[in-house]
């Protein structure tokens, strides 16, 4: 199979679809690989090293859509990309496409094969593909909250860890997934006085086993949501419902209940967000602010830490971009069941049912599409 990764295009994007030893890999497996000139030259993955792994270096994303069998990328297409897609062309990236109806539309309209790495999942119930962003994304969320605490950022002013007689910042993590978790463990390495608050009470008694009293956790009640984030410095928004749009658990009117200058880190924007008030920034703009609350909503956070995400992407993508290489889309999505819950959009069918519920399309299983 020819299999091609273009030079990802949206904002502040520097990330790879695959490294150059995943290339190697692809390579040896029997396939070929097309890669956009320079993809990954501003994260020191140059162009010399594709091609010592066996790629072909092409100059125009315009030939790897039109000549590869599979595309390999990390950000949903954008517009031009979505319009350079064949019919049975297999599409393999993020997609996020509950909030986002026109991407749906132009992927219906392209019968192109769409996986989707955020609904790909494993035999313990988990999401390999989105697990090592969530894992980035949850660590640079403090990260970018203790920046934005930063009274030079607009910020109250607080270090987060505080200093020997006055207290650290009061953080609220909503949501203890894997972003939750990673988000929880890099604000007590900083010294904050943090709270996880989950509905799950297996998780919750998880973290207690694992973190003992250094960690706080609360069950999710709306209540217990209100009473917690109230006395916050920073909410870290970590909820997920796999595929769907992320449930609001901030409404705009609770923002007049918060402390003036707080700071809302929204890692589920690309699921829509999980503040009314969010909406999604960039690297370039990161935040905004809305009713004296600092709003950081970066849609593609993980791409600040370009370099060390690409790795990771690739070691979690690259078995399943072997077994749609070795086996084609139709022999993969029969024998995993995992990549079938992958399955977004099949030959213009919606094959994923939260996408399909949350813009009015029928929901095609991805089983069906098989016989």
């Amino acid at each position: 199979m020819l299999i091609g990764v273009p030079k990802e295009i949206k904002n502040n994007e520097y990330r790879v679809g695959i490294t150059p030893s995943g290339v190697r890999e692809v390579i040896s497996a029997g396939h070929q690989v097309l890669v956009e000139h320079n993809a990954g030259e501003s994260i020191g993955l140059t162009d010399s090293l594709y091609q010592q792994a066996g790629a072909e270096i092409v100059s125009a994303a315009s030939e790897i859509y039109t000549r590869a069998d599979m595309i390999v990328k990390v950000k949903e297409p954008q517009v031009q990309e979505r319009a350079m897609l064949r019919a049975g062309q297999i599409l393999f990236t993020y997609l996020h496409l509950a909030p986002d109806p026109q991407q749906t539309k132009d992927l219906i309209e392209s019968n192109a094969i769409c996986f989707a790495y955020e609904t790909v999942t494993d035999d313990h119930g988990g999401l390999p593909l989105l697990a090592p962003m969530s894992e980035v994304a949850g660590r640079m969320a403090i990260q970018v909250a203790a920046h934005a605490l930063e009274k030079t950022q607009g910020g109250m002013g607080i270090l987060m860890g505080g200093v020997p007689g006055v207290a650290p910042a009061k953080v609220v993590v909503l949501g203890g997934g894997v972003v939750g978790i990673n988000a929880a463990r890099m604000a007590m390495g900083m010294g904050a006085d943090v709270t996880v608050v989950d509905r799950s009470l297996a998780r919750l008694k998880q973290l207690d086993d694992q973190y003992g009293p250094q960690l706080k956790t609360l069950y999710a009640t709306k209540n217990m949501i209100e009473r917690a984030v109230i006395r916050a410095d920073v909410i870290i928004g970590a909820v997920l419902v796999p595929g769907a749009n992320a449930p609001k658990l901030i409404t705009r009117e609770m923002l007049t209940q918060l402390k003036q200058s707080a700071v809302l880190v929204d890692v589920a924007i690309d699921q829509g967000g999980c503040f009314e008030t969010s909406h999604a920034t960039t690297h370039e703009n990161p935040t905004f602010v809305e009713q004296g609350i600092i709003h950081y909503c970066v849609a593609n956070m993980p791409g600040g830490a370009a370099r060390t995400s690409t790795f990771a992407l690739t070691n979690a993508t690259l078995p399943f971009v072997l077994e749609l290489a070795n086996k084609g889309a139709k022999k993969a999505l029969a024998d995993n069941q995992h990549l079938r819950q992958g399955l977004n959009i099949y030959h213009g069918m919606v094959t994923y049912k939260a996408v399909a519920e949350a813009q009015g399309y029928e929901f095609v299983s991805p089983q069906s599409c098989l016989n």
